[in-house]
């Protein structure tokens, strides 16, 4: 059984190997039409269930679009629509949905409710994000680095901001594809220190800091993420602390001389990022919101052992 839950978990070849299936599927199909099925169809016949705690629309289309040029199908449900909303348990709703699908992927808010759903279920689970992490959106990110030209091993990124789950998975990967990632946040919203332990155990370069300008000086690219996601209840605080940690036109040139910028959106322009940056040259961000249809084709033949 192949669960996608954490990238920590999956071992670089795997990694490695969705990466590549993830660009040559793209340039494979160039040109055609985004309903028209990949020419093997390699998921014909297969079902993927999509269910959804959290509202979301990159990871509801970029899915649905996956598994349908995989020549698949999908079915798609809210939490609240289903008994799971009124108090079946995750077990026994992994163990049903299970005799009628392929696959499962869950965008949820608890990551223990994912991993509970995982070991009780038949099929292969996949996180389309927890309160912990984010690794498909990871995947399409350093599909887009590559895709324009960025070696990973070796490379330094930088992540400014909160560090949320997005930038979790950012410290999962570093150990994996043998990047530096440098991290700038103010003291209280820096990551956990269990992935930073974990990562740097594995051979992960995890740099700390506490100011926006030391983790962006020298960087190859630099990687923001909104101060406020869903369920944070206390956002004029974190507004306040994070200003300092803003990307500017001014803070991208402590970078490398023509460093890529990633947000995984939705953004708030004026918050987190300049309009300038998120809509200047060097912003990669609408090429990375494709990459994920691309990544998640390629994790969905991984997790059905379809390569």
């Amino acid at each position: 059984m192949r669960h996608f839950l954490d990238l920590i978990d999956i071992a670089p070849a795997d990694l490695r190997t969705i990466l590549d299936d993830a660009l040559a599927m793209k340039a494979a199909r160039r040109g055609a039409p985004l309903g028209q099925a990949d020419a093997d169809a390699p998921l014909a016949g297969h079902v993927l269930a999509m269910i959804f705690e959290k509202s979301s629309t990159r990871t509801r289309f970029s899915f649905d679009m996956a598994v349908r040029q995989l020549g698949g199908s999908s079915i798609i449900a809210s939490s609240g629509e289903m008994q799971l909303g009124r108090g079946e348990t995750v077990e026994d709703t992994a163990r049903v949905i299970s005799r009628y699908v392929d696959a499962v992927m869950i965008r949820a808010n608890d990551h223990s409710d994912v991993e509970a759903f995982a070991a009780a279920a038949s099929v292969p689970v996949i996180n389309g994000l927890t309160d912990r992490s984010h690794p498909c959106q990871i995947m399409a990110d350093l599909m887009t680095l590559e895709e324009y030209g960025l070696s990973l091993a070796g490379a330094r990124l930088a992540w400014v901001g909160d560090g949320n789950n997005v930038c979790s998975s950012f410290i999962h990967a570093a150990a994996k594809f043998g990047f530096t990632l440098a991290i700038g946040t103010p003291g209280r919203y820096a990551p956990e220190e269990e992935d930073v332990s974990i990562a740097r155990e594995l051979g992960g370069e995890i740099l700390l800091h506490d100011s926006a300008e030391a983790a962006v000086a020298g960087a190859d690219a630099v990687i923001a993420d909104t101060f406020v996601s869903m369920g944070d209840s206390d956002a004029d605080e974190r507004l306040a602390r994070l200003a300092d940690f803003a990307v500017s036109a001014d803070l991208m040139a402590q970078a490398k001389p023509g460093a890529f910028f990633l947000h995984c959106l939705p953004a708030h322009r004026g918050e987190e990022v300049d309009s300038e940056v998120i809509d200047g040259p060097q912003s990669l961000v609408f090429d990375e919101a494709e990459n994920r249809l691309h990544a998640q084709k390629a994790i969905l033949k991984w997790c059905l052992d379809r390569q």
